[in-house]
């Protein structure tokens, strides 16, 4: 049996902030982009805000590829945990 890769994955904070996040493992290829929802003109709106995140596998870039698979997460930390598992799963 083979180890399964830990793949990283930044902070909510990073996502909050609007971040877009790109990342891979061998030919696994993925992005995640929050789509973020205000409260205020300074506060996130956490329980409204989402991350939605594809995967691919291939040598090419996102625009250049068929995207395989896509979920939408809460943006909560049992969100980013279960988007990372998703993540994992797929490679």
């Amino acid at each position: 049996m083979t180890d399964m890769p830990d793949l990283f994955i930044p902070t909510l904070h990073t996502f909050a902030m609007g971040n877009l996040f790109t990342g891979s493992c061998k030919e696994f290829r993925f992005r995640i982009e929050p789509t973020i929802v205000m409260k205020t003109k300074k506060e996130v709106d956490m329980e409204e805000s989402s991350i939605f995140a594809q995967f691919w596998h291939g040598p090419y870039c996102y625009e250049k590829s068929t995207m395989e698979g896509e979920n939408t997460f809460p943006m909560t930390e049992n969100g980013r945990q279960a988007m990372k598992a998703w993540l994992e799963e797929n490679i």
